[in-house]
């Protein structure tokens, strides 16, 4: 499992299809492709789907934000003010910037999670 788990962690990295880790998961800055190209993996089972990836994004901005203010202020000194530019600024930049390792997260980790049953068949249940 836990090498299953470093192996999706690298490709949603590189943003690449989670099931076969060689096809990219976007066509242009911020358009999906609907299935993977190679394996045909849904991108998009869903309506909704990448509602998680939004708090995975909220959750990396906090990460970063939080802990990044604290260090700042007591090591630079700077004004509320000063701080207030420098994290209101990353607060709408980032998540721009991280949109696509978001997406690429949340569909690793639900693959990780919750794998595709065109490679992981379930088995049928006996009919009576």
């Amino acid at each position: 499992m836990a090498s299953r788990f470093w192996s999706l962690a690298g490709r949603a990295w590189w943003l690449k299809c989670p099931r076969c880790g060689s096809a990219p998961l976007f066509r242009r800055p911020f358009s999906m492709y609907a299935n993977c190209p190679c394996c045909g993996l849904d991108f998009e089972p869903e309506p909704g789907y990448f509602v998680g990836a939004i708090y995975v994004n909220y959750a990396a901005t906090v990460l970063v934000a939080v802990p990044g203010y604290f260090l700042l202020d007591a090591w630079a000194g700077l004004s509320l003010e000063q701080q207030l530019a420098v994290w209101i600024s990353f607060a709408v930049l980032f998540p721009v910037l991280f949109f696509h390792h978001s997406r690429s997260l949340w569909l690793g980790m639900d693959h990780l999670l919750n794998p595709a049953k065109s490679l992981y068949p379930v088995p049928r249940k006996p009919k009576r």
